[in-house]
């Protein structure tokens, strides 16, 4: 189906069966009113069924043959079971190879499959993941290093970009930058976010009248403002920080049109031959 359609869908596998157990039958039996909306029975899905289908009611599950990887096998999963007990039934072909060898060790496999997941390539430090993820590894160096902004209200704490906190903080990270990517451009990037990312920070704290923390919580939230945003339907920001690896951004839909392309060819399907079909 379009993916369009796949948010409504997820919606409509939270609908509950409405059943009441019948004492002359002796069994639960559902029972529709007019205009009900109806519960979903049976969901086939492709690979695609991984992270992001967060269905409470899903419980039983039936993998149709050992995907290729470990994680996708675990991602897919563990869609089911999330509030109630679940069960996962792998239905292995015996003419499959890879499908036999992990029916011959499927209780060692399953007993530690999570060493098994396969290593994803990355490329450290490239502009767009310090883009996303550099605020987050900051706030967490100092946070993590130095008591004073350990504590929520914490981001409060420093006045000026020059602290030795922070100064600190950001030459660990720029040294680490320095040793993985070995390039001085990388180098002086990572720098230059970082002292940006503190810039701003000291700024904040400058702002009078208001408690700055990095969360908007705590028993004066009401006069608290947060330093850190959580991704959403905004545009991300050097405060924006994922707080899960779940949380990417939205879809972009795109509509091409062709109209304006003025040197666009006027294609033609080539001719049908009397053998073709």
């Amino acid at each position: 189906m379009s993916s369009q359609d796949i948010p409504k869908y997820l919606d409509q596998l939270e609908v509950k069966f409405k059943a009441e157990f019948d004492a002359a039958a002796d069994k639960y039996v559902t029972r529709r009113q007019e205009g009900d909306t109806r519960a979903i029975d049976v969901v086939l899905a492709t690979n695609m069924l991984s992270v992001g289908v967060d269905v409470n009611r899903l419980g039983l599950m039936a993998v149709n043959g050992q995907p290729k990887g470990t994680a996708e096998y675990i991602q897919a999963t563990s869609r089911v079971g999330r509030s109630f007990p679940g069960l996962v039934c792998t239905v292995l072909t015996w003419a499959r190879p890879r499908d036999l060898s992990h029916y011959e060790t499927f209780e060692h496999y399953h007993a530690a499959f999570y060493k098994h997941v396969e290593a994803q390539s990355v490329t450290p430090f490239s502009p767009r993941a310090m883009d996303r993820g550099l605020t987050g590894t900051m706030l967490s160096l100092m946070r993590l290093e130095n008591d004073a902004f350990s504590p929520n209200p914490g981001a409060g704490e420093l006045d000026k970009s020059d602290r030795a906190e922070i100064t600190d903080a950001i030459a660990v990270l720029v040294k680490r930058a320095w040793n993985v990517s070995e390039l001085a451009s990388t180098k002086t990037l990572a720098e230059q976010e970082l002292k940006e990312r503190a810039d701003e920070w000291a700024k904040e704290v400058g702002v009078g009248g208001r408690i700055l923390a990095y969360e908007k919580r705590g028993p004066e939230k009401d006069k608290t403002v947060a330093l850190i945003r959580s991704p959403g339907i905004q545009a991300w920001d050097n405060w924006t920080v994922p707080m899960s690896m779940r949380e990417v951004e939205p879809g972009v839909r795109l509509i091409m049109n062709t109209s304006h392309i003025a040197d666009d060819h006027d294609w033609k399907p080539r001719p049908q031959t009397k053998d073709e079909d």
